[in-house]
């Protein structure tokens, strides 16, 4: 029988967090470790800014953990170009063993998970890699910004940032307890601007298989942390939650909902991509969690799984979520 939940119980040991000008501008604009005020981070061009930003992040960690790249065992990375060239270029100096991933925005989700599977297989030290920019990918999947469209009510800003994370099997900061990994759910949801839509389902199936797999609810959870299904999504899941019998009520929140004033700063339903809920992890929830505010969190990164040919041939949106249980040190 398939084993929905992972055990892993490995520690988030060190993380960083590197935005662009409008994260900064937002709400958490404070907390993040590093940011830029024209978004190329000294690139020539947008691809190569979001690169730049892969290489701070890890960079930036390994100062601040005190390693070095050959210390790391392995090093799970990705983002949302096209064959993940955006991290394949910004670690290529980096000597270490490394694995590309693609999730779409649940990338950090998944490297996690990844990491943690390798550090319970003999690794003693991984890293986790992921970012997105919001002209490299408005550039990839929809109109080139320069473009001007107009933006539907129900679409997500995607967030110009990059998380790093150091895993390891000592005790650390924050442990990651379990893992969920998601499965691909489709709705027939073909709005490109409704990734909200598409997403929320994929978080309704593994919140339920979670709950049902360990006998755990929401309430014993301090707080219940999607990705990025923003605004739109966000109240979707929370409906289908409800109509399910399990509410997930004032302790849910999403990243996508917290990185940007909906207001001030015009994102329509928040914000999203790979970087969304990798930067708000580092900056908000790690420090809540290594403070004691929070003792226990549930945390799922979301991605919409399409490409910029899925798309023009009219096909519906997978998604995926996948679900880390994180709990504070001592506990």
């Amino acid at each position: 029988m398939r084993k929905e939940v992972l055990e892993l119980n490995v520690s988030l040991l060190s993380s960083v967090s590197v935005v662009g000008k409008k994260e900064s501008e937002g709400p958490l604009g404070s907390l993040f470790d590093l940011r830029d005020e024209d978004d190329r981070f000294g690139g020539k061009t947008w691809e190569e800014g979001e690169s730049e930003m892969q290489r701070l992040a890890f960079n930036t960690l390994l100062a601040k953990s005190g390693c070095e790249d050959r210390d790391i065992d392995a090093l799970f990375a990705g983002d949302l170009q096209n064959q993940c060239v955006g991290s394949a270029y910004g670690l290529l100096n980096f000597d270490l063993p490394y694995f590309g991933l693609y999730g779409a925005c649940s990338t950090c989700t998944e490297g996690l998970i990844l990491a943690s599977m390798a550090l319970v297989g003999g690794c003693e030290l991984c890293g986790v890699v992921t970012s997105s920019h919001n002209c490299v990918a408005e550039r990839q999947y929809r109109s080139p910004i320069e473009y001007g469209s107009q933006r539907a009510p129900t679409a997500q800003w995607t967030v110009t940032g990059a998380g790093a994370f150091l895993l390891g099997k000592e005790e650390g900061k924050v442990r990651l307890v379990r893992g969920c990994p998601g499965r691909v759910i489709e709705m027939g949801i073909c709005d490109l601007s409704n990734m909200g839509a598409a997403m929320a389902p994929a978080a309704l199936d593994t919140l339920l298989r979670f709950f049902k797999a360990t006998g755990k609810r929401p309430e014993d959870y301090d707080r219940i942390v999607t990705g990025d299904l923003g605004f739109e999504g966000g109240a979707i899941l929370q409906d289908l939650m409800r109509a399910d019998g399990v509410p997930l009520g004032r302790r849910y929140s999403d990243c996508g909902q917290l990185i940007y004033d909906r207001v001030l700063q015009d994102v329509h339903a928040g914000g999203s991509g790979c970087g969304c809920s990798a930067v708000v992890l580092s900056a908000y929830y790690l420090p809540k969690l290594q403070s004691g505010e929070l003792r226990r969190i549930l945390f799922l990164s979301t991605g919409a799984m399409m490409s910029p040919d899925s798309i023009k041939q009219g096909k519906a949106i997978p998604a995926i979520a996948h679900l880390v249980e994180l709990e504070a040190p001592n506990l």
